[in-house]
Formats: C-alpha cells, structure tokens, sequence
C-alpha cells in the first residue's frame, strides 16, 4: 500500500498485481480459510517509464537488482527492500507466463491495483493452479459480483474480450474455474460463500459460452488439445 499509494500521488501507472493486489482488494482474503503467505510484492507498470519508475523505487528504499535487470530489463525488473527482507517484482507491459495479457492500456482503469477482471485473469492463466491460486480466486469470486465496467465489479466484458480471442487462454481458464468449483467442498469458507462462489463461475462460464470468438480463437479450437496450448513460465523467462 505505501507503494501503491506514493505511486498514485506522484500519478505514476504502478498497480498492485498477484496475491498482494488480492489482499488489497478482498475482505475474504484476511479469512482465517483463505489467507496465506505473501513472499514478495507484484506490480505492473509501463516500459515506456522504465527509468522514472526504477528512481521512483530507488527512493522508496528498494534496491535494483543490477544483473537481472541488464538482462531482463525488456520485460521485467527485480528489486530488494533490505529493511524488510521484501523482494520486489517489476512486470513491464504484460503478464507473460502460461499465458499472456497486455495491460499496456488497462492500468488507468483503477488507482491502485490492476482492474478485477485483469487480477481474476491473471490468476486463471496458471495452468497447474496451487492452493494460494485457488484461495485467491475464491476470494476474489466471494467479494466481488459480475459485470460492471470498473470499481468493485468483475467486468465480464473484459474477461471474454481477452479470452474470446485466445483459445487456449480460454481453455486453461475453463479448467481453472472448475478446478476452483470442486475445491469448495473442501474449503473452510463461511456458510453460503462456496454457493456464491460456484454461482458466481457459473456466470462467468455463461458468459464466455455467450461471447464472440475470433478468427484466431475458432481456428485453434480445432486443433484443441493436439498441440500444447500454454507456454512453461521457465520458458518464458529464458
């Protein structure tokens, strides 16, 4: 937050990503069935800015990670805050894991983290989801109702905007969201959050059942699952 918040005065597009963002933007994530640990803190901002915001965290105490950085800089920056034993991890235009979402244009949407839609997404592109992806989704399910552009609400447009073209994409979320549907039962949630839950992936489902598909999307829907359709994080990253 002190990072979120500085960033927001100085109208820097720093936003909270990941399990922090989650955090932030979810009252269920501080339940005792839903919280976890947070090993370091995500943000996502643009290349463009690359030496204001490198200065910008310099000042904030955080110290760069010169090697990584020479190396990675196109896409990523790695940082340290030696008071607090509190990596830092710098995302510059994209996500890019198993699969991949461009916040070039998306992070003037809300002040402080990336949009909802964009952090569900974010969550759902793991393809070999584990229990702090889960609970994170769970939470953000629990907390926030579908539709709506910004603010509080998960923009379902958004979802099947980037989803409706990208199959695969598509499909990881598909198996995300079920995968998330059938760890419920065994979730110490409060009484009704699991039904919201699962209601509320129902809609999601609807929606991209619904929603427009691409050229792209329809073509590499019938080659399926044939052909690998994610990419592995370690080679994204070499």
């Amino acid at each position: 937050m002190r990072i979120a918040q500085a960033a927001a005065t100085e109208n820097l597009p720093i936003r909270l990503i990941g399990g922090v963002a989650v955090f932030v933007r979810c009252p269920s994530a501080k339940l005792p069935g839903l919280c976890r640990t947070y090993g370091d803190v995500d943000v996502m901002t643009l290349s463009s800015g690359r030496k204001k915001i490198t200065a910008f965290f310099e000042e904030m105490g955080y110290v760069p990670d010169k090697m990584f950085n020479a190396i990675h800089g196109a896409t990523r920056l790695n940082f340290m805050d030696p008071a607090r034993d509190r990596p830092l991890d710098v995302l510059l235009d994209r996500l890019e894991m198993c699969h991949t979402i461009d916040f070039r244009h998306r992070l003037d949407v809300e002040p402080l983290t990336v949009p909802l839609a964009d952090l569900l997404l974010s969550k759902l592109q793991v393809v070999q989801m584990n229990l702090k992806d889960i609970k994170d989704v769970v939470a953000l399910l629990a907390d926030h109702p579908l539709s709506g552009v910004q603010g509080e609400r998960i923009d379902t447009a958004r979802l099947v905007s980037v989803l409706g073209s990208d199959w695969g994409f598509e499909h990881t979320a598909r198996r995300n969201l079920e995968v998330v549907r059938n760890s419920l039962a065994e979730m110490d949630v409060p009484p009704g959050m699991a039904d919201q839950v699962s209601e509320r992936i129902t809609g999601i489902v609807s929606a991209l059942d619904a929603g427009k598909k691409s050229i792209t999307w329809k073509s590499r829907a019938l080659v399926g699952e044939r052909v690998r359709w994610y990419e592995l994080p370690e080679e994204v990253r070499h």
